[in-house]
C-alpha cells in the first residue's frame, strides 16, 4: 500500500469517527452537545494559543485562555438551557478577562499589545462562536409559553451545510474550476467550486424543510445560504492566519485533516452570522 493511500485511508477514517462523534453529540441528549463542545471549544482555543505562541513577539497565558474559553461556553449553555437563568454566571468570566488584560502590566514582556491582541482573538475568534451553539439550540417555543426547547436540527444544520458545500466545491471545483476566487490566501478555492457548494448545501437545506417545519423552506434556504457566505470567509481568515503565521496546519489533533481549527474554520463565522439570522426571523 502507497503512503497516499494509507493517508487516504486514515482521512476517510477520521472523518468517519469526527461526523458520527459530531452529530450523536449534537443529536443523542443536550448535556451530551454541551459536554462535546465544551471539550471543543478548551481544545480549540489551547490549539489557537500554542500556534499564535510560536511567534517570538507572542505570549499569551493558554493555560487561563483555554479554561475562561470553556468557562464561556458553560455560561452559555446554563444560561440559554434555564439551568443558571441569571446573568451574573458569566461574572466569572469577565473578572479572567479582566485578569488576563491586567497582568500583562506587570509582567513586564517585551510586546504587551501583541500579547493582549492575541488573547482577546483566542475568546472572541474561537470561544465566543462555539458559546454560540446553545444560543442555536435552546430556544423557546414556536406557542409562546415560555418554554425553552432544545431544537438540536439548528446547530446540527450548520455543521450540515457547512460539509455538503466542501463536499460540493471541491467536487464542482475538480470538474469546474477555472477562476480564482481568492487566489492570493487560498489559491485552490474556485468560484465554480463555491457555487457548485453553494447549490448543495441548498439542496440539503430543501430536504431538511421538507422533514422539519421549525422554519419555512425558504427560511431554510436563507438559513443554508448564510452558513455557505460566512463559513466561505471563516476558511479564508484561517487561511489568511496560518499563511500570517507560516503553517500548514493548525495541529495534528486529526489524523489526517490537522487541528481543531481546521476543522472548525468555518463555522467560526457561520455560527455567529446563523443567530444573528435566526433571532432576525423571531423579530421580524
Amino acid at each position: 500500500m502507497s503512503l497516499k493511500e494509507s493517508n487516504l485511508i486514515v482521512r476517510t477514517l477520521t472523518g468517519i469517527v469526527f461526523v458520527t462523534v459530531m452529530v450523536g453529540g449534537i443529536v443523542f441528549d443536550p448535556r451530551c452537545m454541551g459536554v462535546l463542545f465544551t471539550l471543543i471549544t478548551a481544545l480549540s482555543v489551547h490549539e489557537f494559543c500554542t500556534i499564535v505562541n510560536q511567534r517570538p513577539d507572542v505570549d499569551t497565558n493558554s493555560m487561563i485562555c483555554t479554561v475562561s474559553g470553556a468557562y464561556l461556553f458553560l455560561a452559555f449553555f446554563g444560561y440559554c438551557s434555564g439551568l443558571t437563568p441569571t446573568p451574573a454566571v458569566f461574572i466569572p468570566y469577565l473578572i479572567s478577562i479582566i485578569y488576563l488584560l491586567v497582568t500583562e502590566l506587570y509582567l513586564q514582556r517585551e510586546n504587551p499589545l501583541n500579547n493582549w491582541a492575541c488573547t482577546m482573538l483566542s475568546q472572541m475568534y474561537v470561544a465566543l462562536p462555539f458559546a454560540l451553539v446553545p444560543a442555536l439550540a435552546f430556544m423557546t417555543d414556536s406557542a409562546h409559553t415560555g418554554q425553552v426547547a432544545y431544537r438540536w436540527i439548528f446547530p446540527l444544520a450548520v455543521f450540515i451545510f457547512l460539509w455538503t458545500s466542501d463536499t460540493g466545491a471541491y467536487c464542482f471545483g475538480r470538474m469546474l474550476g477555472r477562476h480564482k476566487l481568492f487566489e492570493r490566501i487560498s489559491p485552490k478555492k474556485t468560484w465554480e467550486g463555491s457555487v457548485g457548494g453553494c447549490l448543495v448545501s441548498l439542496a440539503a437545506a430543501y430536504l431538511i424543510a421538507r422533514f422539519d417545519d421549525s422554519l419555512s423552506v425558504l427560511q431554510w434556504l436563507g438559513f443554508a445560504l448564510v452558513v455557505v457566505v460566512f463559513g466561505t470567509w471563516g476558511d479564508l481568515v484561517e487561511s489568511l492566519m496560518k499563511r500570517q503565521l507560516g503553517i500548514k496546519d493548525s495541529g495534528n489533533f486529526l489524523p489526517g485533516h490537522g487541528g481543531l481549527l481546521d476543522r472548525f474554520d468555518s463555522s467560526l463565522l457561520a455560527l455567529p452570522a446563523v443567530v444573528v439570522y435566526l433571532y432576525t426571523l423571531t423579530i421580524l
